[in-house]
C-alpha cells in the first residue's frame, strides 16, 4: 500500500478532507459578487461623506479660532496704547449683558474653548 492508508479495514486515499464543494451556480455567484460590490461602494460613499463633514466642521472651528485670536490681538494693541476695550471692562466688572464684538464669538467668565474641543483654559484677566 503505497499512498493509501488502512483504517478500520477500509482503504482511504490521500487528499483533501471534508465535504467536497457542490457545483455552485455561476449566475448566483456572479450576482452575489455584484451585490457585494454595490454594498462596498455604498459603504465607501458614506465613509467619504462622513470624512468631508468632519473636515468642514474642523475648518469652521479653525476660522472661529482665527477670528477669536484676531480679536485678542486687537485687544492687546488697544491695551498697549493705554485703552481698555469695553469687552474687557465688561469681563472685569462681571457685566455680561453687552453684546459680543462683531466677530461672532461670545466671551464669558471662566469659560473654556469647549466648542473647539481644545480644552485649554482662557487666560485670567
Amino acid at each position: 500500500m503505497d499512498d493509501s492508508k488502512m483504517v478500520g479495514g477500509k482503504v482511504k486515499k490521500p487528499g483533501k478532507r471534508g465535504r467536497k464543494p457542490a457545483k455552485i451556480d455561476l449566475k448566483a455567484k456572479l450576482e452575489r459578487s455584484r451585490q457585494s460590490a454595490r454594498e462596498c461602494r455604498a459603504r465607501k460613499k458614506l465613509r467619504y461623506q462622513y470624512l468631508e463633514e468632519l473636515v468642514s466642521s474642523k475648518e469652521r472651528a479653525i476660522c472661529a479660532l482665527r477670528e477669536e485670536l484676531e480679536m485678542y490681538k486687537q485687544w492687546c494693541l488697544a491695551m498697549d496704547q493705554g485703552k481698555i476695550p469695553s469687552e474687557i471692562k465688561a469681563l472685569l466688572t462681571g457685566d455680561d449683558q453687552k453684546p459680543p464684538q462683531s466677530s461672532g464669538t461670545k466671551i464669558s467668565k471662566n469659560s473654556k474653548f469647549s466648542s473647539t474641543g481644545t480644552g485649554q483654559n482662557k487666560m485670567a484677566p
